[in-house]
């Protein structure tokens, strides 16, 4: 099982084979994806979302540089570099980095409420706490 994983050659592909063929559409989604998100990122009116979202299209266009990377490397038998377990890393690492953005997105991406204090004039009268 670990030679399946590891093994530094494994089988030929073919640049007009579907899943290299897939694989390049969704590499060039990522990459126009970080223009898009870059774009919109600039046109953003809140702080904090421009904040948050600075690293999104760097990071976008490195996964997709690495996978026409991994891709090419599998397609023209390049060794050590088409090797299976380094499109896990990948996948990993582009997980880690979205579960990663969402947590800090949830922990601070917020609004600030604003308090309405209603000025009662019986509350004189009321009974409140000790003072």
């Amino acid at each position: 099982m670990l030679s399946y994983w590891f093994y530094p050659n494994p089988g030929s592909a073919d640049y007009l084979s579907p899943k290299v063929l897939i694989l390049f559409s969704v590499l060039a989604v990522f990459f126009l994806a970080s223009f898009a998100l870059s774009h919109w990122r600039r046109k953003h009116q809140n702080s904090i979302t421009r904040k948050l979202t600075k690293s999104w299209p760097g990071a976008l266009r490195i996964f997709a540089i690495v996978g026409v990377v991994l891709v090419v490397c599998r397609v023209e038998d390049i060794q050590f570099f088409a090797m299976r377990i380094l499109w896990v890393f990948w996948l990993l690492a582009l997980t880690a980095f979205v579960l990663l953005q969402a947590w800090l997105w949830k922990k601070m991406h917020y609004t600030i409420v604003q308090r309405i204090t209603v000025d009662d004039p019986r509350a004189k009268y009321l009974p409140g706490k000790g003072k």
